[in-house]
């Protein structure tokens, strides 16, 4: 399970997340759901490192990794899929998956685990990542993230700008990954991305988590989606 507790993040002097605390277990899909700004992105940036909070504290299966340094949390077993997917772009997907592979040492058959998820892919190994479609890309940056074989794998908005095939072909594979036992933390700004998928969704907004239901309890009740975020259902 990941746990975290209280954090507090800023960039420079404008605080982002306020206490922010949430937690993902083991065969779970969290959802984070905000609108533009809201402080997703940097929640998923402070669980790895890249925006440390201030205060707080984060438990990765009871272990306290709070003091880690950014590059040592992915080798705990935390893989991060950012919004943008940042390839490298002039590499070849191998390559981009090698990467990967060095984060925790992983061996040839977590890279044959990953591309498990992602058959397609085998066949573009040895292609330029920056010559894929965007639904390609968004496969590499995932099975990249998944050759660190993680515990908890951090989605930041995987299904922008893909089309409806290919966000159909995403959601399986998060929904084999709870299947497999992965903590998947997921960021969306859409209910309808969200729905298919999720267990539960945190409603986030001015870096405060709002609420937490259980993904029922959204479907049932529309007044959620307009009290948290503006918008009908």
């Amino acid at each position: 399970m990941l746990k975290v507790e209280g954090f507090n993040s800023y960039y420079d002097n404008l605080q982002v997340l306020r206490d922010f605390s949430v937690s993902v277990a083991a065969g779970e899909i969290l959802c984070l759901l905000g609108r533009n700004g809201a402080g997703k992105t940097t929640a998923l940036k402070s669980i790895i490192g890249i925006v440390p909070p201030r205060s707080g504290r984060i438990e990765l299966d009871g272990l306290d990794i709070s003091s880690l340094a950014p590059e040592a949390i992915p080798r705990q077993g935390i893989g991060y899929v950012p919004q943008g997917r940042r390839l490298f772009k002039e590499l070849t997907v191998r390559e981009n998956l090698e990467i990967g592979l060095m984060t925790r040492k992983s061996g040839p058959a977590a890279l044959e685990r990953a591309l498990s998820y992602f058959p397609a892919l085998g066949e573009r190994m040895g292609q330029q990542a920056g010559t894929l479609s965007g639904g390609e890309q968004t496969m590499v940056a995932i099975a990249r993230a998944l050759c660190i074989e993680p515990k908890v794998i951090m989605l930041d908005e995987p299904t922008e700008g893909l089309m409806p095939s290919m966000i159909a072909a995403i959601r399986d594979v998060v929904t084999r990954l709870r299947h497999d036992g992965v903590a998947v933390l997921l960021v969306e700004q859409r209910i309808d991305a969200v729905l298919p998928v999720a267990d539960r969704i945190a409603f986030m907004d001015h870096g405060v988590i709002q609420a937490q239901c259980s993904v029922d309890e959204v479907r049932n009740d529309p007044t959620l989606v307009q009290k948290y975020l503006g918008v009908g259902h």
